[in-house]
Order: structure tokens, then sequence, then C-alpha cells
């Protein structure tokens, strides 16, 4: 059993979830993730890492209730079933920070992926890498961690799709007219990313992207997380969650994550991938 230190609620069905974990945070880096389950027959929720603290062991994941899974974990106040990390490869600008001295480092956020963008953009600040972001929501009321943000950043940059915060529009508005950017990491929605990508390809900017596909056990033995990138397959969980993101197959990643949602959908994907879908979910029967 893991124990929840506090499970609260931010804004619009967004939650902060900070428990116990000292073996985890021991060797946790920005750009992973987790696999946690409410009770033993519960689902696996991939959550990114949002904070740690290699002192006191506690770890700091924000989620939102999108379905039955979330909306239980939000119940939950003492314990959790289990919780398995860190998983996945950390991010790739922190594995290279000392190439990243002279280079001016955009963040892109869009809805809850604001969480995964903090720690990569506090790692960076902290070690005195150029870091600007880029923060898009709905509207005001779901806009989260505006101060740690503006803590770990020379510049951050609001927009909401209804104006009623920061600028209207969408993030890929803000980013046209940008010169300096010789990096841009972007997480979020897939048609946000997508979107992204596709500018930042035509400016002639490095672009990474953090995907967020289906997950089932977080380990690629599932094969749920498969994705296309550069026309080869790779699985998320395991190659990722970070990759070029000019060369990501954006439409074939939000089909699958469509298809996934029926049975019908699940049978189909077995079938069109034949051999190289792993199957050992147990989801497509």
């Amino acid at each position: 059993m893991v124990k929840i230190v506090e499970n609260v609620l931010l804004k619009e069905n967004i939650y902060k979830l900070v428990v116990e974990a000292k073996d985890l945070v021991r060797n946790a880096l920005p750009g992973q993730f987790v696999m946690l389950m409410t009770h033993e027959e519960s689902e696996r929720i991939p959550l990114t890492i949002h904070a740690y603290n290699k002192e006191s062991g506690n770890l700091t994941l924000i989620y939102q209730v999108v379905g039955a899974g979330t909306l239980e974990l939000s119940k939950e106040k003492e314990t959790l079933f289990s919780l398995v990390g860190p998983l996945g490869n950390p991010s790739e600008l922190i594995v290279n920070v000392d190439d990243l001295k002279e280079k001016n480092i955009l963040f892109i956020a869009g809805g809850i992926g604001v969480a995964s963008i903090y720690p990569q953009a506090k790692y960076l600040h902290e070690r005195g890498i150029n870091v600007s972001i880029i923060y898009g929501a709905k509207n005001k009321q779901f806009i989260i961690l505006e101060e740690e943000l503006r803590s770990v950043c020379q510049e951050l940059i609001l927009t909401t799709d209804d104006g009623s915060m920061g600028h209207k529009g969408v993030v890929t508005d803000c980013i046209k007219e940008r010169k300096d950017i010789d990096i841009c990491v972007a997480i979020g929605p897939m048609v946000m990313m997508k979107n992204v990508s596709n500018l930042t390809k035509e400016m002639g900017i490095k672009q990474i992207v953090s995907l967020n596909p289906i997950m089932v056990d977080g380990s690629g033995m599932c094969g749920a997380c498969r994705v296309e990138v550069g026309g080869k397959v790779k699985f998320a969980c395991v190659e990722g969650p970070e990759f070029d993101g000019h060369l990501v197959n954006f439409e074939a990643a939000m089909k699958r994550l469509e298809l996934y949602k029926t049975i019908e959908g699940k049978k189909y994907l077995k079938e069109l991938e034949g051999e190289t879908h792993h199957g050992e979910c147990a989801n497509c029967e």
C-alpha cells in the first residue's frame, strides 16, 4: 500500500495527488511517468511526474477526472493499492542539459499537460537555461500552477480559447512571430502537439513532444501504446514518452486513440496490426 499525503481539488475536476514514495523518488527525473492503481481491481492509470522531493520522499502528481478510474482516484484519501515507476525515459533536455547553455527553450503546455512541463522547466531554469512557456487552456477556470510556472521561466504567456485570461486564441498564435527559439517542447492534447509540430517544422525549429497514447501496463508488453515515428513502430512507454514531433504520425495516433475506446475498434486494431499487435493486454478480446 502507498500512503496518500493529500489528494485535493485544484480547479474544474483537476486534482493534486501527493504520495509517499521514497524509493521511486530517489530515481525520478523530469519527463518520466508512473502507473498507479487505486485498489486491487482498478484500472492502471498512467500519470506523468509533476514534482518530487528527494528529502521527504514525496511524489506529486496532477490529474484530471475524465473517466471512472480517475473519478475513483479522486475519492481516495488514505492509500493507493500500487504505484510503479519511474517509467519511461527522462526528458531529452535533462539528459543533454550541458549542451543547452546558449539555447533558448520554449515549452508549449496544453491543458493538463502543464503539469508535465513544470518539472522540466524547473530543472533547466535552476541550471541557468533560458526557458519560456506558452500555456493554453479552454478558459481561466482551467488555468492552474500559474505562480509555480512564473517562478521557473523568464517569460510566461497565457492563452485561453475565450480570451477570459491572457491572449484570446490558441498557443500556435503566440509562436509564429518568435525568432529566438532553438528548441520547442510541446505537451498536451494530440491535436495541439500536431499543430505545434507542423508550425515549428515550417519555422525550422527542433520539436520534441511527449506522447500520451493508451497505456495499459507501462512496460511495453501490451502494445497498446504503439505509435508511428519516422515510419517505424515505437512503444511510448518504453521508447518514449518523448519523440521528435516532426516524425510522429499524429493522424494515426489520434485515430488509434479513438478506435481503442470501443470493443469493435480494439478487435479491428488486433486484426490490422497482426503479429506486431502484442495482445497480452487482454483488452482486445
